[in-house]
Formats: C-alpha cells, structure tokens, sequence
C-alpha cells in the first residue's frame, strides 16, 4: 500500500509526496517533527506538518538567503542565522572567504540532531570550527545582542508556534540594533500567492527600520505555491548594485550573479504588495 503526505497549505489546497519510509515522528518540546524519505525529493524535513527542506531542492532557499545579503556586504566577517537548524545556510556562508565566524541559533536542539542524522549534505559543516551552534531562542540573542553583526539571516518557519515573534516589527528593530553601523539582514517573507499580507505587513515594518529595503523571489517547488520571497534590510548597502570586483564564483547550483540581479525584478502583483495600499 502507498503512503503520502500532503501538507494543506491552505483550507483549499496542498502538495503531496510519495513517503518510502518514516525516520523520525517525534513531539519536541517546540513543534511535531518528521524526518521522511520520499519517492521525489529525497530526505525531507517536516515540522508541523509544514515541508522545511528536502534533499533535492534545498539549495535554491539556501543559496538565495546567504550569497544575495553576503555579496551585498563588503565585508561580511562575522554572521548570525536565526534558525535554519537543518545547517544548510551555515553551508553557504562558509563559502564566502570572509567569514570569520558564523553563530548559529536554533531553539529547538532536535532538529539539528536529527538533521546531522538524516541530511548530512545540508548540516555537514555545522561542525565546522568557523560555527558556533545555540541551541537558544533566537528572539532572546537578537534582544541582548549589540552591533556585533556584519549581517543577520533569519531562516524561520512560517509565523506559528515558536516562530511568531520572528515576523514582529520590535523583532526587526533588534535586529537593527544587534547589527553594526553598515550591517545588512535578510529573512523569508513567505510566499505572494497564499500569504500576500503578511509580506505587505513585513516589507511595511523593515522598511521603517532600514533605509534599504528590498524584496526578492526564488522558485522552491515544494514551498508553498512554488514562489518564495525574501526581504532585505541594510543600513547602507544596496543589493542592486552589486560590486563586480567583490563577486565569488564558488560552486552553487541556483545563485549566479545573474539571478542575484534578476531576482530583484519583481511581477506586478508581487511589487504590488511593496507599495501598500
């Protein structure tokens, strides 16, 4: 007999996948999760029922959080993720050469464990000795944290359970003052077809904290809709100007420098949402 998940991603609508085996189903002590293996996608990491990662295309979500705010900034030596207890932006970090440290700050200690286990090709390098892993909450470090970061990535579950307060205007003001002068931060604003007011209300609030503010898409397919978004928050730099001389051509298997310019080029409906009412 077959097995499937589906994650209803709305009252009307979800994706389905073929489940070979179930690792893990475990009640943590912030949220339920699965570690799965599927038919399509590989290994896939489910938490609340909600997919957070699969073997197959992890990279474009990871890719396109850490090298679009890393090549913005010309000097991205020390570097905070809030979340991402998978490692996998941890990964692309540590691809930029000038990064000398890079903290990660996971509240729920089971996902990291069950990532070593299950996705090695993501959480490999959170043993590097560049990475400092807590197991901590990341609304705590970002409130007692001071202009310490170069830049701040908030790689976070949609807005329920633990993750609520990650999507607050307070939450962006200190992320602001945990930043340096010229500090840069970026989160995932969800998707532009299931949630369009949760990134007008987030692009609304960053954009009164920082002076850059920009909005920018990847294609995730097993994210809601397809369409993701990010937004970005810099004191100074501007994504859009991109230095040539700056640019790493390390090994990546969506982020160019191309795609890093054409990311910003936004649809009608999903600049729309920029621009209030």
């Amino acid at each position: 007999m077959s097995i499937w998940f589906t994650e209803k991603q709305t009252e009307h609508f979800g994706i389905t996948a073929k489940i070979k085996r179930t690792f893990v189903s475990e009640q943590t002590d912030f949220q339920q999760l699965d570690m799965v293996e599927t038919e399509e996608f590989g290994n896939m990491l489910l938490l609340d029922g909600m997919v957070m990662t699969t073997e197959k295309d992890e990279f474009v979500y990871h890719e396109m959080i850490a090298h679009v705010p890393l090549h913005t900034h010309p000097n991205p030596e020390n570097v905070l993720v809030v979340g991402g207890g998978d490692g996998g932006v941890i990964r692309e970090i540590l691809k930029h050469p000038e990064v000398q440290k890079a903290t990660l700050v996971e509240i729920d200690g089971k996902v990291i464990e069950y990532s070593k286990q299950y996705l090695p090709s993501i959480a490999g390098a959170l043993e590097d000795p560049r990475v400092d892993v807590q197991v901590a909450d990341g609304f705590m470090h970002i409130a007692e944290s001071s202009s310490q970061y170069d830049v701040i990535m908030v790689d976070s579950t949609e807005p329920v359970g633990p993750a609520v307060n990650l999507f607050t205007k307070g939450f962006y003001e200190g992320i602001a003052k945990a930043l340096k002068g010229d500090g840069i931060f970026v989160a995932q604003t969800d998707n532009p077809w299931f949630h369009k007011q949760l990134i007008t209300d987030a692009y609304r609030d960053i954009s009164e904290v920082f002076p850059v503010t920009r909005l920018y898409t990847a294609n995730i397919p097993t994210y809601p809709s397809g369409l993701w978004t990010f937004t970005l928050g810099s004191k100074v730099y501007d994504p859009l100007q991109l230095d040539e001389e700056r640019f790493h051509h390390f090994e990546t298997n969506y982020y160019t420098k191309d795609i890093h310019r054409a990311a910003f080029a936004l649809p009608k409906f999903v600049k729309d949402l920029t621009e209030g009412e």
